[in-house]
């Protein structure tokens, strides 16, 4: 028997708060998440610094991972013997859906910011490179590789592949919604996925659904709306997050004036010079990066070490509503009176902008096109779901965005209450 038509001798399952169980009965499935590549993923959590806001969100990118392999397997399974559906694709589908987060950084975005990186690019890296991923991959077939990463890269060239795990209403976006609910113990995110999963059909393009289930596709797009806006953009959040990537900026900083660290930064050594390995990428985790957060807590730069204090003790900075396309002239005489009061305002007064657009469209030569949710009539015509949903069409194509200004409050209570200087920052800042 050939390796991808292996199976294991007994189903292996994984129990999972948000489906029950996850099946697994291919031994390449089974072989991938037993690579070092793969466990790694362990060490890196789904949400970032959002466990500083939502105590119970320390669940992993490994989790997600097999949450997204589950629903795309029960997705499939419901496409066998259907039209447009080649079951030789099974395999390709579900080991894009195990590995398409493979290259995630510690804290993902952040990170990626500040130095400049695409996990993307990484993920592409591992599934090509000299990895234990790669040598399963390549016994299933030598261009099986290079499948799987076409599929996560959105240039295999069935797009009905592609579409399962990247679109408007795909696997990873169905996983993280519920998995991210259910952690940060929000109610926003639950929507019924049961019944999309039943009324999902495969058309040669793209997975579309059946007008039958309209409803619970509205409620879908609306979970999704208000998970970004309750969780993913939450101001704590963000906050930790301007704090994180002050740090690694700061460290940067220090690394590229000569400063001598009393811990070396081994691990971001590479980083900072902007050209990390594969094998260094992978060597940095979040328990390796919040170790050297502890020891910079040490470090005689006082900047370095009141931020690594702020966010491993969660002394994050407060917030203000604040829109930079208005009160420009109102930021740079703060930010002049942040320098005299000898507060450094390139590390505490920070802007930081959040914005989403929850459903769209398709505008063809638009920037970032997408292909929008096709609903299934009875007479076997595809329709927008914004046609025929007036809950959806109030929303398509509007993008929202919000503007908070981080400040560390303490430090400014900390000033002599007759410091004029004192006196005008409180006054831009609170009237």
């Amino acid at each position: 028997m050939a390796y991808r038509d292996e199976q294991l001798s007994e189903e292996k399952v994984f129990k999972d708060p948000v489906h029950r169980y996850i099946h697994v009965r291919d031994q390449v499935i089974w072989d991938l998440i037993g690579t070092p590549e793969f466990q790694r993923l362990r060490r890196i959590r789904q949400l970032g610094t959002c466990y500083l806001t939502f105590h119970g969100a320390e669940h992993s990118r490994f989790n997600h991972s097999l949450g997204v392999y589950e629903i795309v397997r029960r997705i499939i399974s419901n496409f066998k013997d259907r039209p447009n559906w080649d079951e030789k694709e099974r395999l390709l589908c579900l080991a894009a859906a195990l590995l398409h987060d493979l290259g995630h950084g510690p804290f993902s975005h952040s990170f990626e910011k500040v130095f400049k990186l695409d996990h993307e690019d990484f993920t592409q890296a591992i599934l090509l490179g000299d990895t234990k991923v790669n040598e399963v991959l390549s016994k299933v077939d030598k261009s099986f590789p290079k499948q799987v990463a076409d599929v996560i890269n959105k240039t295999y060239q069935n797009k009905l592949v592609v579409s399962l795990i990247s679109s408007q209403i795909d696997a990873d976006r169905m996983d993280y919604l519920q998995r991210d609910a259910y952690f940060t113990g929000v109610s926003y995110g639950h929507f019924d996925m049961e019944r999309i999963l039943r009324v999902m059909r495969p058309m040669e393009d793209q997975v579309v659904v059946k007008e039958s289930g309209m409803h619970a596709v509205e409620d879908y797009i609306m979970s999704r709306y208000q998970m970004y806006w309750q969780v993913y953009f939450h101001p704590v959040t963000r906050s930790a997050e301007v704090i994180l990537s002050k740090i690694l900026h700061r460290a940067k900083e220090l690394y590229d004036q000569g400063y001598r660290f009393k811990l070396e930064p081994t691990h971001f050594l590479s980083f900072f010079k902007g050209e990390p390995t594969l094998s260094e990428y992978l060597g940095l985790d979040e328990s390796i990066a919040l170790y050297y957060f502890q020891m910079w807590m040490q470090e005689d730069d006082e900047i370095l070490s009141d931020l690594c204090d702020r966010f491993v003790n969660r002394r994050l900075f407060k917030y203000i509503e604040f829109n930079p396309n208005q009160q420009m002239s109102e930021w740079m005489e703060l930010y002049k009176l942040f320098q005299k009061a000898g507060i450094h305002p390139d590390y505490y007064l920070v802007v930081d902008s959040s914005s989403d657009l929850p459903y769209d469209f398709y505008r063809p030569g638009e920037e970032g096109e997408r292909l929008p949710i096709h609903l299934l009539q009875p007479n076997q015509e595809l329709k927008e779901l914004s046609r025929l949903s007036e809950i959806v069409e109030s929303i398509s194509g509007k993008k929202r965005t919000d503007h908070k200004l981080y400040i560390p409050q303490d430090m400014l209570e900390g000033m002599s209450n007759r410091s004029k200087t004192k006196k005008r920052i409180m006054e831009i800042l609170y009237g």
